[in-house]
């Protein structure tokens, strides 16, 4: 399959941290692929080249076969999808207007009912959430809003930075289901950042294990518990057994 996203020896600091070192992935259109490691080991860092909010010192980054560098980098955002850890909700906007955000700037038509389609698709109606702020959610509500925000403008492609990391595991779970149907009936690509090898599991066809700025190992989270190729991914595999117990079936 095309990729929908591509490094290409990207390499990036800040002062004399190495951040990224020669770092090369692509994700084939319509898949998700996980980047996980520690902190600090540079998928944070990779993920936000991808939307501009880092730019690489050298190396390519290519969106929809594109440069990046050659796209106007407020087009370049708002035609993807990018969902934080804590949602980013504007707290002062009520739901509905926080997820038509992306239709209207892009100047789309229909951009309410583009919202409550997309509300609609997360699970929270919008005769009983839109109208709600975001301080009356429940975190997983909240960061449903944002999933639903960043697919609105139906985008290809979705960034995801630890979406579900600061919620329980009951909410954890949920959400995870709910955005694993979601992206396959869109068709959309996705890239997440966590830290959850379990989580990869679940929702990435394939899995990029990262550290100190280097890519130790890719492929499938099967191959990788098969056959880890260093130390490294061994002891991330261990340390994760029993959390991927049942998953790899």
């Amino acid at each position: 399959m095309p990729s929908a996203v591509a490094a290409r020896n990207v390499s990036h600091r800040f002062g004399d941290v190495v951040a990224l070192s020669d770092v090369s992935i692509e994700v084939p259109a319509g898949t998700a692929t996980a980047l996980v490691g520690e902190s600090g080991s540079g998928k944070t860092t990779l993920l936000r080249c991808f939307n501009r909010l880092v730019e690489p010192l050298s190396g390519e980054i290519v969106v929809r076969d594109r440069n990046v560098r050659d796209q106007d980098v407020i087009e370049l955002r708002r035609g993807i999808g990018y969902v934080q850890q804590h949602g980013g909700l504007i707290p002062h906007w009520r739901v509905l207007r926080n997820v038509a955000l992306v239709p209207r700037l892009r100047g789309q038509q229909d951009v309410d009912a583009k919202a409550r389609d997309a509300l609609e698709l997360v699970g929270l109606p919008s005769a009983q959430f839109g109208y709600r702020f975001p301080h009356e959610l429940s975190g997983g509500q909240r960061q449903r809003v944002a999933l639903a925000r960043s697919i609105a403008a139906r985008p290809e492609v979705i960034l995801l930075d630890e979406p579900f990391g600061a919620l329980d595991a009951i909410s954890r779970a949920e959400l995870q289901t709910a955005f694993d149907g979601l992206r396959r009936k869109l068709s959309v690509t996705a890239l997440l950042v966590t830290h959850d090898l379990a989580e990869a599991a679940r929702l990435a066809d394939e899995v990029v294990v990262m550290r100190q700025g280097k890519i130790e190992q890719r492929g499938p989270m099967s191959q990788l518990v098969r056959a880890p190729a260093t130390d490294y991914v061994a002891q991330l595999i261990e340390q994760a057994r029993a959390s991927l117990q049942g998953l790899l079936a």
